[in-house]
């Protein structure tokens, strides 16, 4: 579990990122599952968007694929969440 001041850090890095995961009409998928997984073993951080016809909103995946993976949500807007696991090789962001 991060602290408030962690998750504020970590919103900080994550205004720069760009979104390189978007769940669709077919929800989260085992595809999708995989590919955030490896994307969180290999950056910690990543921004990811819910499409308008999801059937899921933004903080419903954020949740969901956080509890999946064993991430952190770190923060939900508009249609967009940021997702955080530490990676104890890299540990980029030293949280």
């Amino acid at each position: 579990m991060i602290t408030s001041k962690q998750r504020a850090e970590l919103r900080r890095h994550a205004n720069t990122l760009e979104t390189i995961f978007q769940v669709g009409k077919d929800g989260i998928d085992q595809n999708l599952l995989q590919g955030i997984d490896g994307a969180l073993a290999a950056r910690e951080l990543i921004k990811c968007r819910v499409q308008d016809n999801c059937p899921l909103t933004a903080r419903e995946a954020c949740d969901k694929i956080a509890a999946l993976l064993g991430a952190e949500p770190v923060q939900t807007i508009g249609s967009r969440f940021v997702l955080y696991r530490r990676n104890k090789k890299i540990d980029r962001y030293g949280i």
